[in-house]
């Protein structure tokens, strides 16, 4: 029986980090929604700073969306930190702080889909849930031979179900996180490592031999490719910063941008709108940064204020700058900032 074969493993090998071996739904939630698009290796960190800022559901919600995204800085995809404080300030107030041990209570929650809410109700209330992900989907699809798309919504479902059937009455969060670690340790995307798979006497990939070429994807579309100008705005110890309204970082902090990577009309234009006189400086360099799908690709240039007046935005100092909660794709530029103010 899978499930058998893989807490057998799962009790020996199962990966020690630091959000697990606890039931506390608040900080189940917290790592599976900081985990959803960033790296397990890198949340570690995170989570323990952002639980010394917020130990709690009520510390959470009670703070300013400013604070949060602050203490979000460096993972991106910050739509999960804005989610991430809505959702605290419902279940401090809608559930007295307690998490609901209920699935579709935990979907309505801002923020939380499918996987999350079966990650946080089988391993802080052991509910039979599959947290259907990537490693679940790969080690899954292998075992039962499912050789059609994992895209089709009709194989999403049959990989589903086999998942619900193969789970055991206990252990339920147990099981989910034993599938996690098998598909990123051993059960790996390309070649696994089927010689150290405790599933490989009854897995139907090996035996067919097949499993590397498990599971079957349609190509994903390549991202679309932005050219963008960063003007970094100075007068004497300050810079120019705009907080973001567009859907896309939104709330968060940048320097001016224009999608051109070229110093025209449009920096000027918008320098002009913001009631900001400033004249080219020189060109600082090139930064790249990778969205879902979209890429940046920003030239950034230096433009000098006649005074420290804004009709919108803000000029600020080194102080205030390194304060403000900044997107991961405003590094390099950040970086010529600080530069130019600690000359």
């Amino acid at each position: 029986m899978l499930s058998t074969l893989l807490l057998a493993w799962y009790d020996i090998h199962g990966r020690v980090l630091p959000f697990r071996g606890t039931k506390d739904p608040y900080r189940i939630w917290l790592s599976e929604i900081m985990l959803q698009q960033t790296r397990t290796e890198t949340v570690g960190a995170y989570y323990v700073r952002f639980l010394e800022r917020f130990p709690d559901v009520f510390s959470l919600a009670a703070a300013p969306e400013q604070d949060v995204l602050k203490c979000w800085e460096g993972m991106g995809y910050y739509s999960r930190a804005r989610n991430l404080h809505r959702a605290a300030k419902q279940v401090a107030g809608q559930y007295n702080g307690s998490f609901p041990a209920d699935l579709d209570a935990l979907r309505a929650l801002p923020g939380v889909g499918d996987y999350t809410a079966a990650a946080v109700a089988s391993i802080a209330f052991d509910l039979p849930a599959p947290a259907m992900d990537g490693n679940l989907t790969r080690v899954l699809s292998r075992f039962h031979g499912v050789r059609e798309d994992v895209g089709m919504p009709s194989v999403k479902r049959r990989l589903l179900e086999l998942a619900q059937a193969d789970m055991p009455q206990t252990r339920c969060g147990d099981f989910n996180q034993a599938l996690m670690d098998l598909g990123a340790t051993v059960c790996t995307p390309g070649t696994p490592d089927c010689a150290d798979c405790p599933l490989r006497p009854l897995c139907d990939a090996y035996q067919a031999g097949d499993a590397d070429a498990l599971p079957i994807k349609a190509a994903a579309k390549p991202p679309l490719e932005l050219s963008m100008a960063v003007a970094l705005v100075t007068c004497g110890d300050k810079v120019w910063m705009i907080q973001r309204k567009e859907a896309l970082l939104k709330n968060l902090w940048v320097y001016l941008l224009t999608e051109t990577a070229e110093k025209n009309a449009d920096i000027e234009k918008a320098l002009k709108s913001a009631g900001i006189r400033a004249a080219f400086q020189d060109t600082l360099g090139t930064a790249r940064h990778v969205f879902t799908h979209r890429v940046w690709n920003m030239t950034l240039y230096h433009y000098l204020a006649e005074i420290p007046a804004c009709r919108e935005g803000r000029f600020v100092t080194l102080l205030e700058m390194r304060a403000l909660p900044l997107p991961t794709a405003m590094r390099a530029a950040k970086e010529q900032a600080e530069r130019l103010l600690e000359k």
